[in-house]
């Protein structure tokens, strides 16, 4: 930019005093001519009335011409051999002795004089009877190029505080215009160093500023990918050591007793224990690969939803398990509103086992469990309240994660691996609805889930 500046202003300013000088210089020159001409001329008029052949009258004339101000010097000489009939040369000028080529023509110079001063040399010859005789004039045009080593010394000033001026302008915007992007040369250093959090501030409203915030943009985003699969992995880890973890303790189990059973050294009733010890982990085994097999058929499958009856489902369940329920103390109790919405009522029915089969894992000695079913405009709300123990508020946004339990040692022993809730979320995002749960550690839980497949 500098450069531009400096080349723009010197080629621009040199410019402009050149056809300023030229200008002046050419007006001097016409003037010059035009004063050397009537001195010419009146010579001329002059000499055809005087004597012939002194001359004497020429030289008088000339004297009264040069006193009169008509050129800056004045000489008159006689034929090439140049005797000077008049001359005036108070100002010490170092004169040139070049001749005239041809008669009518006029030789124009610029001399110096001694001093240093600048002035135009014309020459001519004056016809004359039977004399070659030639005028000599010199015009001081020293203030003309005065004015143009002023204007050069101004100019050069000029220019050497412009590129100053120029030069820390510059370097200012420069710094005003890149200080963004060390900015955000900074913000992605500090990104691809692992700081996720760092944003660059956004600092204008201009491009720069729509660049900074698109990069934040941009960084928020991925910042969340991140996350999100940190997390995911996370989590498919968890499940891979969870999944391993229930597979090898009934495993192990399992080929502890029948290597027990295969020695021949348990008298009859121990077999019978090893048995079914045996048939209960073998049946664990298989709830625990039937719901992995569900949540996966139903990650990857869509289901048709028909028109069913939430109340008649809710009824004939809760009907269906009171007994089984009061005999473990639990009372068991619904209430439903009547209508119609898009089901699919075997999924339904098993969201409805899982959700209280949980609420009955959380009793230790008994309680109540309420079943209550309701209509909305998009479908309706299932809404399971127990009494039991509760969930602690950090474990309400893992508890739907599969193989996790907020109590596995008593979920172990209730024969509970953690797939229960992870069902049940399926199964609400097939009916493009969720799960919500209000618990409160000692108060028991409520588990809502919301169906928006239709109304009927």
């Amino acid at each position: 930019m500098l450069w531009v500046l400096a080349l723009a202003f010197g080629v621009g300013g040199s410019l402009l005093i050149t056809l300023g000088f030229s200008g002046n210089f050419e007006r001097e020159m016409q003037s010059a001519l035009s004063s050397y001409k009537m001195v010419l001329n009146t010579l001329r008029m002059v000499d055809e009335t005087g004597p012939v052949p002194d001359h004497s009258n020429l030289s008088q004339a000339l004297m009264k011409l040069d006193s009169q101000g008509s050129g800056g010097w004045s000489a008159i000489r006689l034929g090439d051999e140049v005797s000077v009939l008049y001359e005036d040369n108070s100002i010490g000028l170092n004169l040139s002795e070049s001749v005239p080529q041809q008669e009518g023509s006029a030789d124009i110079s610029v001399i110096e004089d001694i001093y240093g001063g600048k002035h135009i040399k014309i020459s001519a010859y004056l016809s004359t009877a039977g004399d070659r005789l030639r005028l000599d004039q010199c015009y001081d045009i020293s203030p003309l190029y005065t004015q143009r080593n002023e204007q050069l010394n101004t100019y050069r000033h000029v220019f050497i505080i412009m590129l100053l001026t120029g030069g820390v302008l510059t370097w200012a915007l420069a710094f005003w215009l890149t200080r963004p992007l060390s900015a955000l040369s900074e913000a992605t250093k500090r990104f691809a160093q692992g700081d996720l959090d760092y944003r660059a501030e956004i600092r204008s409203q201009d491009e720069l500023g729509v660049l900074t915030k698109n990069f934040n943009t941009m960084a928020e985003k991925l910042e969340e990918n991140i996350v999100t699969i940190q997390d995911t992995a996370a989590r498919q880890e968890a499940f891979m050591g969870n999944f391993a973890h229930e597979m090898k303790n009934p495993m192990t189990s399992i080929i502890g007793y029948a290597e027990l059973i295969r020695g021949q050294m348990l008298d009859q009733r121990e077999q019978m224990d090893a048995a079914n010890y045996i048939f209960s982990e073998g049946k664990r085994l298989e709830s625990l690969s039937v719901k992995l097999l569900d949540i996966l058929v139903l990650k990857k499958n869509e289901v048709t939803l028909r028109p069913a009856k939430p109340s008649q489902i809710v009824g004939s369940m809760v009907q269906h398990l009171q007994r089984v329920y009061e005999e473990k103390g639990i009372v068991l109790r619904c209430r439903t509103e009547d209508g119609w919405c898009m089901l699919e009522p075997d999924l339904v029915k098993s969201l409805l086992v899982n959700l209280l089969d949980n609420a009955r894992k959380s009793m230790d000695r008994g309680g109540n469990i309420f079943v209550v079913s309701e209509m909305t405009e998009d479908g309706c709300v299932i809404r399971v309240h127990d009494t039991g123990r509760g969930i602690p508020q950090e474990e309400l946004s893992r508890i739907t994660e599969a193989f996790y339990r907020v109590d596995k040692s008593r979920s172990r022993a209730q024969g509970g691996v953690g797939l229960g809730l992870a069902l049940c979320n399926e199964i609400a995002k097939l009916h493009n609805g969720s799960l919500k749960f209000e618990s409160r550690t000692g108060n028991g839980t409520c588990v809502t889930a919301y169906l928006k497949g239709g109304r009927i």
